[in-house]
């Protein structure tokens, strides 16, 4: 059997252990999905009418808040069902089963591999699942073409790509499940001072750059405008080129823990 195969056979044989460990103890997925669809239900029936007439400068129109909102929401889901994937590649480091596949024939590098494919399907279905609450809430994508509506999707997949591989690296440096969902939280906070929720122009001066000069808003404010069918400017390219970096940092720092010593 070539390299190539054997990577790819091992790699899934995780993959399919990661979804059957996902399966057997949803609680962990249901409670990351939560707070996505409990944020986005407040700040749509709680705070909708008087966010969108302060960002509007006019009355209040809770539709076009929704439409503002969504997108946030929706990467925001991403950052939490990281956490999950840094809890269970810490577990596995310190449980011993890294040391037990250290002694197995088995490709060396399936075993983050599975993990973090295993994550990015969890995390986009986890985007449907919030997405389909989104569209009962009123939100409508009728100015999006098709290639925008692939572009939004590929968008999604690389970001969960990129914070996939971050956490994993979270999860093997951390000691324990507890530390590991600590390291985690920035994030789940991160889009919450974002572009999120409310444009930056509204923001203080001094709290702006905070804002600005991160990873989620040039990727919040590309997948807004791919899904309402409105310009993206430069944070197309700043949002690919942060995926690119998180990703190959988190790769070359999850391999490097990896290839030390097992705790």
């Amino acid at each position: 059997m070539s390299s190539l195969s054997l990577a790819v056979r091992d790699s899934s044989t995780v993959l399919r252990r990661n979804l059957l460990h996902a399966r057997r103890y949803p609680s962990l997925t249901l409670n990351l999905l939560l707070t996505p669809v409990v944020l986005l239900l407040l700040f749509v029936y709680v705070f909708g009418d008087v966010m969108s007439a302060g960002i509007g400068g006019a009355g209040a129109d809770r539709s076009a808040y929704v439409a503002y909102l969504v997108p946030g929401i929706l990467l925001m889901t991403i950052g939490g069902t990281t956490v999950g994937t840094a809890v269970s590649v810490s577990n596995d480091m310190t449980e011993g089963i890294i040391a037990r596949f250290r002694t197995m024939a088995i490709h060396r590098g399936s075993v983050l591999t599975g993990h973090v494919v295993g994550s990015v399907l969890q995390a986009v279905l986890s985007v449907v699942v919030v997405g389909a609450v989104g569209v009962a809430v009123g939100f409508r994508s009728a100015d999006a073409t098709v290639l925008e509506w692939l572009a939004a999707f590929g968008l999604l997949a690389l970001f969960a790509l990129a914070l996939t591989w971050i956490a994993v690296g979270m999860g093997m440096v951390s000691p324990n499940a507890e530390a590991a969902s600590n390291n985690a939280l920035p994030l789940i906070f991160l889009p919450l001072v974002s572009s999120a929720f409310v444009p930056l122009d509204a923001m203080p001066g001094w709290f702006r750059p905070i804002a600005e000069y991160q990873p989620f808003t040039p990727a919040i404010e590309t997948l807004r405008g791919l899904l309402l069918g409105t310009g993206i400017g430069h944070n197309g390219w700043l949002a690919v080129a942060w995926c690119l970096a998180l990703t190959a940092l988190g790769h070359r720092w999850s391999k490097r823990l990896y290839d030390r010593d097992p705790r």
